[in-house]
């Protein structure tokens, strides 16, 4: 069994290991058939938490297979664990709680309802990698 190469090597030396982990859950969710999945920069908004994740899913089923699917990749490529979690069971809206990252899986009733988009509209939007060897574009 071959273990797979950590994303994070193909990030510049000194990369923050928080946008590192946004970027690979968003990469996640994408892979999954997430949908309209953003990355917001909240670092100069609150101390609380640098990145939110946000991501659509379009049935219960989907959103607990990108949640699964993050928490293992997480752990794999990262070696980081989830501080904790919430709405897995409900599925209408799943929290990952990975400290300086919150994931949030949303159904689209529930994403705009909640609206965190426009709730942190005055977070940068960070644009993702296309791929791999993209991953160390700077934030917007």
């Amino acid at each position: 069994m071959t273990k797979a190469t950590p994303h994070r090597s193909a990030l510049p030396a000194g990369r923050d290991s928080a946008l590192e982990l946004a970027f690979l859950a968003a990469r996640v969710a994408e892979e999954t058939r997430g949908s309209d999945v953003h990355v917001l920069d909240l670092r100069k908004l609150t101390p609380v938490v640098d990145f939110f994740v946000i991501a659509t899913g379009s049935s219960r089923r989907q959103m607990h297979a990108m949640a699964d699917e993050i928490e293992k990749v997480v752990r794999q490529e990262l070696a980081d664990e989830k501080r904790g979690s919430e709405g897995y069971e409900e599925g209408r809206w799943i929290v990952l709680d990975y400290g300086d990252v919150m994931v949030h899986l949303f159904d689209p009733e529930a994403r705009e309802y909640w609206d965190l988009d426009g709730l942190w509209s005055d977070a940068a939007r960070v644009s993702l990698p296309e791929a791999a060897d993209d991953a160390g574009a700077p934030p917007q």
